[in-house]
């Protein structure tokens, strides 16, 4: 059995390392060891997170998949919420979350009876916080977006600030040639903010060229 951690932040400006030393400690508490990090800036409300994937296609049957937190995992609508159990179910992957006690069992050996007990309780409740964890990320988007309405209103919507310097490294990196995967390392950013800063790097590329011509 590997225990494989996943740590996700849902944007660049967030450090998605931040529980590492409480993943490392439970395990430890319970005589395991990490055999891998999985890191990631990524919406948990988006099916598509690479380093998820990797962690899954690294797995073998029996292997844990440990994280800090349910919604760490999903924020997902049912639909997708259903497509990636159906994936954890069809890898025989056991999630244990310190958030959800009931899965702690799932990280020590148990007879087949018992191991059968506690993956049936673990995957009701995972269901039932995964539906919170999708319930709050909506009202939390509401909320958001009622507070930038009633600012608008009042002309004082400003947006978030951009990281400028952030962003010139981002464009360095890619006329340079590094890879996406690269600069998202580097610099702790999502995807989206690479594609942005690519996109937006082309177009002035293009801009550049026409006034040449």
């Amino acid at each position: 059995m590997f225990v494989r951690a996943y740590l996700r932040a849902s944007t660049g400006d967030q450090n998605a390392n931040r529980a590492r030393d409480q993943l490392r400690t439970f395990a430890e508490e319970r005589g395991l060891r990490v055999a891998a990090y999985y890191v990631e800036n990524e919406s948990g409300a988006k099916l598509a997170r690479p380093e998820l994937f990797r962690l899954l296609a690294d797995s073998h049957p029996g292997d844990v998949l440990l994280i800090e937190q349910v919604d760490r995992l999903s924020r997902l609508i049912s639909t997708d919420w259903e497509m990636l159990r159906a994936e954890l179910s069809a890898r025989q992957v056991r999630v244990v979350a310190l958030d959800l006690p009931t899965s702690w069992m799932l990280a020590a050996p148990a007879d087949e009876f018992t191991g059968r007990m506690f993956a049936a309780v673990n995957g009701m409740m995972l269901d039932v916080l995964a539906a919170v964890a999708r319930k709050d990320y909506e009202d939390r988007r509401r909320r958001q977006a009622q507070g930038q309405e009633r600012a608008k209103a009042a002309g004082v919507y400003k947006g978030r600030p951009e990281d400028t310097r952030r962003n010139a490294g981002i464009a360095a990196m890619l006329k340079g040639g590094s890879s996406w995967t690269a600069v998202q390392q580097a610099f702790g950013c999502s995807r989206a903010t690479v594609a942005k800063i690519a996109k937006r790097s082309a177009n002035r590329v293009s801009r550049e060229a026409t006034i040449g011509a």
